[in-house]
């Protein structure tokens, strides 16, 4: 089970900075390196004993934020509306209820 999660440590680590920035790709002359938020976890576990069998489990997400596009008028970041959106409406709640929170405890 040690060597499984130290190899899987090894793994996950090598790919670092590659798992957010994208490969290059070029559509048109336009050269586009997507951009994304990239999480992993991983566990495993057993009986104690050597003989018993155990258990290991992992997953990862990726969220695209967007794309930095070169082209001829330069570099930029465009980013990805419905990441901004998702992202957007919770945060917008929550600043909301709490400057309501806010102005209440102000008025009494």
């Amino acid at each position: 089970m040690t060597n499984f999660s130290l190899k899987l440590a090894e793994t996950v680590t090598g790919s670092g900075i590659k798992s957010v920035y994208g490969e290059p790709v070029v559509v048109d002359g336009t050269t586009l390196v997507p951009v994304a938020a990239v999480q992993f976890g991983f566990g495993a576990g057993g009986a104690g004993d050597e003989n018993a069998p155990g258990g290991a489990g992992g997953g990862g997400i990726a969220i695209p934020f967007g794309a930095y596009v070169s082209d001829e008028l330069g570099l930029r970041f465009r980013p990805n509306l419905i990441t901004l959106v998702v992202v957007a409406i919770p945060f917008v709640f929550v600043t909301g209820f709490a400057w309501s929170r806010v102005i209440r405890a102000l008025k009494k």
